[in-house]
């Protein structure tokens, strides 16, 4: 086995990733690797763009009460405090780093509105390829960055350990070669998990990897039955299913049946602008009567192309123009409001092992994700993490002795590709149907049998499966010990909030499933905005 030493190994190469990276290499070497190509990720799909109070008359207090509002009750207010006061900073600094934000004639920033903001304070590029201004101008600027190697096509399969602390991670490369990558600070900014789903927006890369080798090394994880589904894909029969931004709603777009019903007049008094687990729902519900459902943006005409060009090209690709026709819209799988849970550096449960970006739960989007605030998440933590790096002691020969916190999973053989792509369909099926935009009890346990018999198959311990498979379970398994409904969560068994959870949170550690108390730490989150009002 190949043997190598880093400083700091950052493993994903979305905003988080790459961020952390570009950061962390000031202060040490750098190895950041990535399962595919640089810029396969959720960053570079992101349309929308990045949430900051940077308008005259936005601030971060509003920001944070919107995303408190968002987040039904369950956001870490110090957590928020810290995204919504560093965020404008973080802005600042992609545009240093190249990224060029979209501006009027006057070279002021284009702010857009979104669902659940209380005013316009959405930076955006190209119109609706944000995300890949933002993955393209961090990947270029990472490529000229001292101390930072990038390794493409490396899958990391397993953390490893040494005296219970993380000591870095065992990689394979694009030939098969396995690799012991010995590291003082290992990163996890793997992306989230939308391929659990029959129907997402996420790339190929979203299993779970992240959150499946942190579970494995022994890591707390928090808040895994909130994943956030995206109200608007476009309704085709793909994988990944084409976003249609919340943005196009900003700009005034209707959703609406065959009919012709604007039917979110009668769920939410901001309609459209509702937040996104009531939006799902409500076009869900729709489908589940018999109807279809559009998204009516014709009112932009010609507009819609200069604003929305990407959106406009993946819609004219699948034979749909929106300057004059309804686009069919349905629900998937967007967002893992849950994870590796964090503190406000980076830091998780397992010493040396830092995670973030959608991997991690740092609390901020509680149970209900605001729009935009993903982007934001990944920087701001990033930077954190990235700082909280120099305190790691220097590598020592332990490090050598660092055994993977598990058996770690091997790619299935080509003869065997095509038994481990049904076992992963299945997956996505059985989590569509009983953990998805609507749960019960009776479903998630069915959910529960149906994984468990995955698990006997001869090839579930084979990539990506496994990851696959643990990551659903411990979804399921939140889902079953949240029994209320909240934010992206949602069980037929029990519709309503209840006051008992309004301050509970599910963490998921070695030995099961844990109800703890949340923290708010007001004190500590006025203290943060203060500071930020200053600078």
């Amino acid at each position: 086995m190949e043997e190598f030493k880093t400083d700091f190994l950052v493993i994903g190469s979305g905003v988080a990733g790459l961020y952390t990276a570009i950061r962390a290499a000031t202060h040490g070497n750098v190895t950041l690797v990535t399962k595919g190509e640089l810029l396969e990720s959720n960053t570079w799909y992101a349309q929308g763009g990045i949430a900051a109070a940077l308008g005259r008359e936005d601030s971060p207090l509003a920001h944070l009460q919107d995303t408190l509002q968002a987040g039904a009750g369950l956001c870490v207010e110090d957590a928020v405090a810290v995204l919504v006061a560093e965020g404008p900073h973080r802005i600042y600094d992609l545009i240093n780093f190249g990224t060029h934000f979209d501006r009027d004639a006057s070279g002021e920033l284009v702010l857009g509105k979104e669902a659940a903001h209380s005013m316009r304070r959405i930076v955006h590029a190209r119109g609706d390829a944000t995300g890949a201004e933002v993955a393209e101008s961090l990947a270029d600027f990472a490529a000229r960055t001292a101390n930072l190697r990038i390794l493409r096509g490396h899958l990391a399969l397993e953390l490893l350990l040494t005296d219970g602390c993380c000591a870095g991670a065992i990689l394979q490369s694009p030939t098969g070669e396995l690799i012991h990558c010995a590291a003082r600070g290992t990163v996890l900014a793997t992306g989230g998990c939308g391929q659990l789903y029959m129907n997402t927006t996420n790339p190929a890369v979203a299993t779970g990897d992240g959150l499946a080798m942190a579970a494995r090394a022994g890591a707390t994880l928090l808040d895994m039955e909130f994943v956030q589904f995206h109200p608007t894909a476009l309704s085709i029969t793909e994988n990944p299913m084409p976003l249609v931004s919340e943005a196009v709603r900003g700009e005034g777009a209707l959703l609406v049946n065959e009919q012709g019903e604007r039917f979110m007049l009668a769920i939410h008094k901001w309609a459209e602008l509702a937040p996104r687990d009531i939006v799902a729902r409500a076009i869900f519900h729709q489908m589940q009567q018999g109807h279809r459902v559009y998204l009516d943006a014709t009112h932009l005409g010609e507009r819609f192309p200069v604003r929305f060009p990407n959106i406009f090209h993946l819609c004219r690709e699948r034979g749909v123009d929106p300057r004059k026709e309804l686009i069919p819209v349905a629900p998937a799988a967007h967002f893992m409001m849950g994870g590796v849970q964090t503190n406000t550096e980076g830091r998780t449960s397992v010493p040396h092992l830092y995670a973030c970006g959608e991997v991690a739960c740092t609390g901020v989007h509680g149970a209900n994700r605001l729009a935009s605030n993903s982007l934001l998440e990944g920087m701001v933590f990033a930077e954190r993490v990235a700082q909280s790096l120099k305190e790691l002691p220097d590598l020592d020969s332990q490090t050598s002795k660092a055994v993977p916190a598990a058996k770690p999973a091997i790619q299935p053989s080509a003869a065997e590709h095509t038994e481990t792509e049904r076992l992963a369909q299945r997956i996505r099926s059985i989590m569509w149907e009983y953990a998805g935009i609507v749960r019960s009890g009776t479903g998630l346990k069915q959910a529960q049998a149906e994984l468990a018999q995955i698990r006997q198959h001869p090839l579930a311990q084979t990539y990506p499966v496994a990851n696959m498979c643990l990551v659903a379970e411990q979804i399921v398994t939140a889902a079953l010990t949240r029994q209320e409904s909240r934010g992206g969560h949602f069980r037929q068994d029990y519709p309503q909030e209840d006051s008992y959870w309004a301050d509970k949170r599910v963490a998921l550690t070695p030995d099961g499933a844990h109800v703890v108390n949340l923290t708010y730490q007001h004190a500590k989150a006025a203290q943060t905005l203060q500071s930020s009002c200053k600078k």
